[in-house]
């Protein structure tokens, strides 16, 4: 079940962000998110108190989360976007973590699912995201799943991390 998070699901949202970096850490990474930097437990807590944390859940178990909203980050302007929409008319997905304990069970894939079926109710038009250029699983299920690429930047992730972003975008239907 994806669902809306609650306050007591945050300490175990961090603990698939603790997981997913710490198995970076000894395998190398895919994220290039950095273990005490990004994501965080702070990351999960003002993403609840504004409403954009979403928690897959299975028989009691936090499996994955995501950040759904429609906050651009500046560098999204250096997109190369396939559909032009108003910042009011996008559904941006952010943060999306599926813990190594949880991964090749689709959860990934359903939480996209599940980005698309929001953005269908909310009469959203367009879907936006980045990854880490080095992301070659989340590349090949966004692409999979329509999402086009749409070019990139090279940012400082949350101010602190360095890196090569690529962007996708989709179109929404409904």
């Amino acid at each position: 079940m994806i669902r809306i998070a609650t306050k007591a699901d945050i300490p175990h949202v961090a603990a698939t962000y603790c997981e997913l970096l710490t198995y970076e850490q000894e395998h190398g990474t895919h994220s290039n998110w950095v273990l005490d930097v990004y994501p965080t437990e702070e990351t999960a807590e003002t993403a609840f108190q504004k409403n954009y944390l979403y928690v897959l859940e299975e028989e009691g178990t936090v499996c994955g989360s995501v950040i759904l909203n429609q906050l651009q980050p500046e560098e999204y302007t250096a997109g190369t976007w396939h559909y032009e929409a108003t910042p009011e008319q996008v559904l941006v997905i952010h943060t999306l973590c599926i813990p190594p304990s949880q991964a090749g069970k689709g959860y990934g894939r359903r939480l996209v699912q599940y980005a698309i079926t929001v953005a269908q109710e909310r009469k959203l038009p367009v879907i936006r995201l980045d990854t880490w250029a080095g992301n070659k699983p989340a590349a090949t299920l966004y692409q999979k799943m329509g999402f086009l690429p749409a070019g990139g930047a090279h940012v400082l992730l949350q101010g602190l991390i360095p890196e090569e972003q690529i962007f996708f975008d989709r179109a929404i239907t409904w």
